[in-house]
């Protein structure tokens, strides 16, 4: 069964109301950069509180991380409790299944408030092992699971078409379709007044007393406080985020098949990485979501294998009848496995940001939400401290912040010294690849129509050398993760600048 030709999220097919760009200075009480489910579930709470926010995106609303994730809404991130335990104490490992646990909660009660239809259902959710070496991982998490009172255990309940090692539950989690939720909320802030602009990407932040948000076409927006829920940090101000968050991408299809699609969301704990749920299409019919293939962003060179390969997973265990869409996510990680959620630094608690969700970002975006929201109120939150970015714990930080940047710099050294290239003649249509122009390195793509394209392949974030991205037709960064268009024009950041275009 084939591929679709192109990459688009089976979320996406819900028509959103579009809005139009800034063109003009404004002020606000806050301003929030990033219009996911971070972004948007911020301003929603603070438009409650009865705070004047302004909301933009770099594209259109609902088109980033959140508009392309799996869309579970659950406490269980794999296997997590186990290792967290080991990092950062059993109190603290509680509080994190906690504030899952009431951003769950906090979803069902705006849907219903709202009378919200987004195929909202609670599930089980299971990670399961297919060897004994993740046998032995699960039954340890289990054992976390009893230490911390979490809701779960081990369980031979698992409706899955193929024999499993072993399978840790976590009770009545959740999925739902995030485009129709968010879609219903934004619908509510523009009762509200809430000023949303689309297509306007923030390049700078002017700290103070009242930071200035200055975008890409000049204008800006001055407030008292600004939420940075733009995935990756887009501005700095000495967190070194950059060198403390992990970017992987990861992969996604959705299937129609003759045999039973099985109920509840599942993860395995073996690699490489399979993630299961089901999800209605936009004709009323179940299909299957089956993801995976995770790997560093902008380090493998072929891309749409991964989707290859989630292919044949299906077929093997399922049977695939068709492949409707396809689409791939990009997710950040932090040293100890914990978002940043709170002031960006010490210094500037005026400005807000919320990266390193794992790949969970349905609750840990939705928890940001009202941990920022309580933290720009003056309000208290029992999540503060947990989540606080300029935290530092001395059992994961340090490990895992060497070994990432001795990845970084591999990946600076490697891309300098590749003299892998094609002639621009060699490309098939609707090809990229890197060519030599003058003697030195390019990108070139060339369009179904054989048009071709020249652009600067050095990384405008902080100069690594990008590699093309077959699976999405993108430049994407093997360093930080940014990623940029065949026309050089960014993506996803931490870049902020585009590509310098050669022809």
């Amino acid at each position: 069964m084939r591929l679709p030709s192109d990459s688009q999220s089976l979320w996406r097919d819900f028509q959103l109301e579009s809005f139009p760009p800034l063109e003009e200075d404004l002020t606000s009480e806050v301003t929030v950069v990033g219009a996911g489910i971070t972004g948007i579930t911020t301003a929603y709470l603070l438009v409650k509180q009865g705070y004047d926010v302004v909301l933009l995106d770099a594209g259109q609303i609902v088109s980033g991380a959140t508009g392309y994730t799996t869309a579970k809404i659950s406490a269980q991130h794999g296997l997590v409790y186990d290792q967290l335990i080991k990092t950062i104490g059993e109190e603290k490992a509680k509080l994190y299944y906690e504030a899952n646990q009431d951003a769950l909660k906090m979803i069902d009660d705006i849907r219903k408030k709202h009378e919200i239809d987004c195929d909202f259902s609670y599930q089980d959710a299971f990670v399961y092992g297919e060897s004994e070496q993740s046998k032995k991982k699960i039954e340890k998490e289990a054992k976390a699971y009893e230490k911390l009172g979490i809701d779960g255990s081990l369980s031979d309940d698992v409706d899955l078409p193929f024999q499993v090692s072993a399978a840790v539950k976590m009770n009545d989690q959740a999925q739902f379709h995030p485009v129709k939720y968010l879609a219903a909320i934004v619908a509510y802030l523009k009762e509200k007044n809430v000023r949303i602009y689309e297509n306007t990407r923030a390049v700078d932040i002017k700290k103070g007393q009242k930071p200035e948000v200055i975008a890409e076409n000049g204008y800006s927006i001055t407030s008292n406080h600004v939420v940075i829920a733009s995935h990756f940090p887009f501005k700095d101000f000495e967190g070194v985020y950059f060198a403390r968050l992990h970017v992987e991408r990861s992969y996604s299809l959705a299937i129609r098949t003759d045999s039973k699609i099985p109920e509840g969301v599942y993860l395995n704990a073996d690699q490489p990485k399979r993630s299961i749920r089901h999800a209605v299409d936009p004709s009323g019919e179940k299909v299957l979501l089956v993801g995976g293939e995770s790997h560093t962003s902008g380090q493998i060179d072929d891309t749409l294998a991964c989707y290859e390969d989630l292919r044949s997973f299906a077929e093997e265990h399922f049977g695939v009848t068709e492949i409707p869409r396809r689409w791939s996510a990009q997710d950040m990680t932090t040293l100890d496995k914990v978002p940043y959620i709170g002031p960006i630094t010490e210094k500037n608690p005026n400005i807000h940001v919320a990266t390193g969700f794992t790949k969970w970002g349905m609750t840990l975006g939705t928890g940001s939400a009202k941990l920022i929201s309580d933290l720009i109120g003056e309000k208290d939150n029992r999540y503060a401290e947990l989540f606080k970015p300029s935290r530092f714990n001395a059992k994961s930080d340090v490990k895992n912040f060497a070994v990432e940047n001795a990845d970084v710099a591999k990946e600076f050294v490697k891309g300098k010294l590749d003299l892998r290239t094609k002639d621009i003649g060699e490309l098939e249509h609707d090809e990229g690849a890197v060519v030599k122009v003058n003697g030195k390195r390019a990108g070139c793509y060339k369009d179904s129509a054989g048009k071709t394209t020249l652009v600067d392949t050095t990384c405008t974030h902080m100069g690594c050398e990008l590699n093309w991205n077959n699976g999405e037709r993108s430049w994407d960064c093997p360093c930080h993760g940014s990623r940029f268009n065949t026309d050089g024009k960014v993506i996803e950041g931490p870049a902020t600048k585009p590509l310098k275009k050669l022809s």
